[in-house]
């Protein structure tokens, strides 16, 4: 089966590695300190998490926890061609 994307145009299948379940998995349990973003190569959105659970002393873990959460569901949640067009060729780093 094809996989589509936002304009119906075919995406071609991709021969990289999916990293999919590792992230989506990361996210869920380790999402307050951004390592899914780390492991998917985003070191900027990785960093600015890991920040803002140090600086606000684990108080600002809460939302990073959340977004953490949010986001592995939305990996695992994805096929393995549609996350790797997604998150590892465009890199779209949030959401």
């Amino acid at each position: 089966m094809d996989v589509l994307d936002d304009n119906g145009n075919v995406i071609p299948k991709s021969s990289q590695e999916s990293k999919r379940v590792l992230a989506g998995v990361l996210g869920i349990l380790l999402g307050v300190f951004g390592i899914h973003k780390f492991v998917l190569g985003y070191t900027n959105e990785g960093i600015i998490l890991l920040s803002i659970t140090i600086v606000t002393c684990g108080i600002g873990g809460a939302v990073t926890s959340i977004i953490g959460l949010v986001e592995g569901i939305i990996y695992l949640t994805k096929s393995d061609e549609e996350f790797v067009y997604m998150y590892q060729i465009n890199k779209k780093g949030w959401f």
